[in-house]
C-alpha cells in the first residue's frame, strides 16, 4: 500500500476483516480488599449462646453496689436491700445478602465463582455490622467520660465535642491518648484488656509521633484483620476506617474494655438452593444480632480532628 506525499490527504484506514480475537474467561480472580472491623475485639459475646437458644433477647443482671458502714462495737446491723437492676439485650437489628448466578455464567467462567461470591458477601456484612456497632456507641459512654470536662474525679480532660473537637498533630497525639487512660483510671477500670478504636489518620500520627514504633507488634493476628496496631499507654490500639463522623471533619473515638459493649448474634444462616423460574443457583445469608452499651462508665468517647 503507498501513501500520498505531504501535503495531500491521507485517505481512511481500511476496514479490518481479519479473524476475530476469542474472549478468554481467566480461572483467577481479582482480589477484594476489605475495611478492617473491629466488633469482635471491642465487644464481650458471653451471651451469645443465650440468645441464640431463648429468642429475641436476654435479660442481663447487673452486679449492684454494696453499702460500706462504719462498725461500732454492739451496735445492731442494718442489712441492705440491694436493687435487682437488669439489663435486656434486645435481638433488633439484622442483614441480609441474596444473590443468583445462572448455570450460563459458571460455564463461561469456567470456575466456580458461588464461593468466592459468599465469602465477599461475609466481608461485607462484617463490615456492615460494624459501621452499625460503631455507629450505635456514639454518645453512649458515661457523662464523666466524654466532652470537654470529661474527668469522673478531674473534671477538667477536654476530649472533644461535636463542633468543637480536639485538634491532633504528631506533638498531641500521644497526649490524647493518655487522657483518655486517665479518664478511665478516675471510672475505676481495669487496666488489662483496654481498647482504643481511632481513626486511620489518627493511626498515622502516631508513627509519625516520637513513639514512631508504635505500630510494630508481635501479635499472630494480621493487622489488615483487625486493625490492631500496637500498644500505648496500656490500650491495644486499632484502627477503623468506618468510625462515625459526628460533623464534617469530625470522628469519634472510643477507649474502652470489652465488657462496656455487648455483642451477639442469633442467627447466621447461609444457604444454596436452585432457582425456580430460571437455570442457575441461590445463595443468601442472614444475621440477626443485637448490641448494647452496658457499662456506660467503662467506655470513653473523644470526638477529633487534624489539625
Amino acid at each position: 500500500m503507498s501513501y500520498p506525499l505531504s501535503g495531500a490527504a491521507v485517505p481512511a484506514m481500511p476496514v479490518w476483516t481479519g479473524k476475530l480475537i476469542p474472549t478468554l474467561w481467566s480461572k483467577k480472580l481479582l482480589e477484594r480488599f476489605y475495611d478492617a472491623t473491629v466488633f469482635g475485639e471491642i465487644s464481650q459475646t458471653d451471651y451469645q449462646g443465650e440468645i441464640r437458644n431463648q429468642g429475641d433477647k436476654v435479660t442481663i443482671n447487673k452486679i449492684p453496689d454494696i453499702t460500706i458502714n462504719a462498725y461500732e462495737a454492739g451496735q445492731p446491723l442494718v442489712y441492705q436491700r440491694p436493687p435487682a437492676d437488669t439489663i435486656d439485650l434486645l435481638i433488633d437489628k439484622g442483614f441480609y445478602w441474596a444473590f443468583q448466578m445462572e448455570d450460563v455464567m459458571d460455564v463461561q467462567a469456567a470456575i466456580d465463582m458461588m464461593g468466592p461470591w459468599a465469602d465477599n458477601a461475609s466481608e461485607r456484612l462484617k463490615i456492615a455490622v460494624d459501621t452499625d456497632v460503631l455507629a450505635y456507641m456514639l454518645g453512649k459512654a458515661a457523662a464523666a467520660n466524654r466532652g470537654a470536662t470529661a474527668g469522673a474525679k478531674s473534671g477538667n480532660i477536654n476530649l472533644g465535642v461535636t463542633g468543637t473537637p480536639v485538634a491532633l498533630s504528631k506533638t498531641n497525639v500521644l497526649d490524647y491518648i493518655v487522657d483518655l487512660g486517665q479518664v478511665l483510671d478516675e471510672q475505676n477500670i481495669p487496666e488489662s484488656g483496654r481498647k482504643l478504636v481511632i481513626p486511620t489518620w489518627m493511626a498515622s500520627l502516631i508513627k509519625k509521633s516520637d513513639l514512631k514504633d508504635a505500630s510494630i507488634t508481635g501479635d499472630g493476628v494480621s493487622v489488615l484483620r483487625n486493625g490492631r496496631l500496637g500498644t500505648i499507654d496500656r490500650f491495644a490500639i486499632y484502627s477503623s476506617n468506618l468510625l462515625p463522623s459526628p460533623a464534617a471533619g469530625e470522628s469519634a473515638v472510643y477507649a474502652c474494655i470489652p465488657a462496656a459493649n455487648t455483642f451477639a448474634a442469633q442467627l447466621t444462616k447461609t444457604e444454596q438452593l436452585r432457582a425456580e423460574s430460571t437455570f442457575g443457583d441461590l445463595m443468601r445469608g442472614l444475621m440477626v444480632y443485637g448490641r448494647e452499651v452496658v457499662l456506660p462508665n467503662a467506655l470513653a468517647q473523644g470526638v477529633v480532628s487534624k489539625a
